[in-house]
């Protein structure tokens, strides 16, 4: 069991950076006035946008958290239950 805990861990380590990694690449949402100016042209012209970089980035994004929420919980319940 120590063995499968130890790769339960070195996983979830890489899941961790991995989710760091993909959130601080996503662009951020423009806020207050010059969002609100800037937003309305983005709509019209920046369509395509969200079917490329930040479309993925998401998709990678939810995978990564699912997957860390995941193991996070089977190493608790393997610590509490089975060691």
């Amino acid at each position: 069991m120590e063995i499968l805990s130890l790769i339960i861990k070195i996983v979830l380590v890489a899941f961790s950076v991995f989710l760091i990694v993909v959130v601080l690449l996503q662009s951020g949402a423009k806020t207050g006035v010059p969002g609100a100016i800037g937003g309305g042209a983005e709509l019209m012209v920046g369509k395509k946008k969200a079917r490329g970089m930040d479309a993925m980035l998401k998709r990678l994004t939810k995978f990564s958290a699912v997957g860390f929420m995941i193991l996070s919980v089977l190493l608790v319940i393997m610590q509490k239950y089975w060691m």
